[in-house]
């Protein structure tokens, strides 16, 4: 089962609030991520092997880790997690 918000949490260093459900933030993602990163993101919350990933995204590994870091990086910013965050 596809559960964006329990992947985001993995990768989001300090939340203070937990995510809102995968209704809500879906729509905020889909704004707020690029497509090829949010297919990313939801093929690492289907759990699809990375080698898979890479195919579909048409990257190679060293160039498939400094995307998948920008999207860690993209997660973390503030006014992404405000956001994404319930309160």
């Amino acid at each position: 089962m596809l559960r964006v918000n329990e992947e985001i949490e993995r990768h989001i260093k300090k939340l203070i609030l937990p995510l809102q459900d995968d209704d809500t933030l879906l729509p905020i993602l889909k704004r707020r991520l690029t497509k090829k990163e949010y297919k990313l993101l939801h093929m690492m919350a289907a759990n699809i092997e990375i080698s898979v990933q890479q195919e579909k995204l048409g990257l190679e590994q060293e160039s498939y880790e400094k995307f998948k870091g920008k999207l860690v990086k993209k997660l973390n910013q503030e006014k992404l997690k405000q956001e994404m965050m319930r309160g």
